[in-house]
């Protein structure tokens, strides 16, 4: 790998006042994200067009001093990730763990503020600059940090006293204990601090709670928790982590809808199903979300089939799995503030074949969007959130992975809304891709897509067309 960012700092931040228990015990809902790399987030700012950007040592100066302010209310994310001497994982609170504190890093970029302009305006991503500016964060061995972050400037032309020009703030949080709604309630909060002063923090509503008595409390969770902590970490102090993908072998881009364009997906949705007979006065239109989802689904499974030719049989299956949220769901619903993880992996069936026709009226979005919402129907809104729990790895392992396109993250994170006081982020991008054939929605809405390199051109061509109005 072509090293392209330069370390040039590195100190570790903690919380200014940590008041919070000793140990918190994860759930089911966070173990079995245990063996998932960390959640990657970058966001670039540029002062192109709008006020210029602090210097550079005063932009990590108002990053610290906000991030240990901001610490103080999320102290646990300063702690480990830890096994008890019963074997049970937990986030150690302790004292001493978190004076450890997060790990922050100054870095330098190897182009200048024009050239990491470039980096963040590109459809097609440079993987290879884009990994090198997000936080390295161990997690396949505990104790384990909860929480990295890494601001990189720009190579500098002249002193530090002028300014940045660009600079990309990155976040690795360790998805064992933070889920996409987590990270982001933490953004926000840090956003603010650096934005509006400490106050901000210390009046934060709702405030985070890491509770996670309500989840417990289901007869199946604590059977859950244990089972796939054995799955992922049969040998602790050691987490078998998932194998890290080649990224070298994905192109990954990004694409924009407006509202136009979605709301234009949501009438052909809704035309396809009436032409095939399916639409009565009582179904509502399709939401956004499996809308773009539904997109999504059809361009994948059109790429990976160009020729149309889909085997006959159980074959003929095609999945999409994705995530679903159940803070709302539980009962009772968790409290507002929740800090952690409540999310599982939910899957849609349709037919291959249905996916991948390409005759102009055909109705493949509506069948995408008809097997996501029967899918959300029986899965999330009548279905208990742990009803099944000693069933979700075997589920997920039955499905072939030659079978299964996925979708993560959420258009409703509103990436675009941290704002550290310089404005908001010229662009917002996930790193971690968890899947070769993955598409992740980042803001409302950006789409950022990772698939195999012989596939990525088909997914776009059908992308495209698909949106056209």
């Amino acid at each position: 790998m072509n090293v392209r960012v330069r370390v040039l700092d590195t100190t570790h931040v903690r919380p200014e006042l940590p008041g919070h228990a000793a140990t918190i015990k994860l759930s089911p809902f966070d173990t079995l994200f245990l063996a998932l790399p960390p959640i990657q987030r970058i966001f670039f700012y540029d002062d192109d067009g709008a006020p210029s950007l602090p210097p550079f040592p005063a932009i990590v100066r108002s990053l610290l001093a906000s991030l240990a302010a901001t610490l103080s209310v999320f102290a646990p994310l300063a702690g480990r990730l830890a096994a008890s001497l019963d074997g049970d994982l937990v986030v150690d609170c302790s004292l001493d763990a978190l004076q450890l504190g997060v790990k922050f890093v100054q870095a330098e970029y190897s182009g200048d503020a024009a050239d990491m302009r470039r980096l963040a305006r590109d459809a097609e991503h440079d993987t290879e600059a884009f990994v090198q500016l997000v936080p390295e964060l161990e997690v396949a061995r505990l104790p384990a940090p909860l929480l990295a972050v890494q601001v990189t400037r720009p190579v500098l032309s002249g002193g530090d006293d002028q300014g940045a020009g660009a600079v990309v703030v990155r976040i690795s949080m360790h998805h064992a204990v933070a889920d996409g709604q987590s990270l982001f309630q933490f953004m926000r909060a840090w956003a603010a601090a650096s934005r509006e002063g400490s106050p901000a923090v210390a009046g934060l509503v709702p405030p985070p709670t890491f509770d996670r008595s309500v989840i417990m409390r289901h007869p199946k969770a604590e059977a859950a928790t244990r089972n796939f902590a054995r799955l992922w970490a049969p040998d602790l102090p050691i987490v078998n982590t998932m194998p890290e993908l080649d990224w070298t072998r994905q192109s990954r881009r990004t694409y924009l809808l407006d509202a136009g364009q979605i709301q234009s997906l949501k009438r052909r949705i809704v035309q396809q199903r009436q032409a095939a007979g399916a639409d009565n006065d009582n179904q509502p239109p399709p939401s956004t979300y499996v809308a773009v989802a539904s997109l999504l689904w059809t361009s994948m499974a059109r790429a990976k089939h160009p020729d149309q030719a889909v085997n006959a049989g159980a074959a003929d299956d095609a999945y999409l799995l994705f995530p679903a949220d159940y803070r709302r769901r539980m009962q009772p619903p968790l409290d507002p503030g929740f800090f952690g993880n409540c999310v599982k992996l939910c899957f849609a069936r349709a037919t291959a074949s249905k996916l991948v026709c390409r005759d102009d009226d055909d109705g493949a979005l509506a069948h995408a969007a008809g097997a996501l919402r029967r899918a959300i129907r029986e899965q999330v809104e009548e279905k208990d959130p742990l009803g099944d729990a000693d069933r979700w790895a075997e589920t997920y392992q039955g499905i072939p992975p030659e079978r299964r396109s996925q979708q993560g993250s959420s258009h409703r994170f509103m990436a675009y809304e941290v704002d550290f006081g310089w404005g908001q982020p010229s662009r917002a991008e996930i790193v971690s891709m968890f899947s070769p054939e993955v598409a992740m929605l980042v803001g409302a809405v950006q789409v950022s897509v990772a698939l195999g390199r012989d596939l990525i051109d088909g997914f776009e061509a059908c992308f495209m067309s698909l949106v056209s109005p």
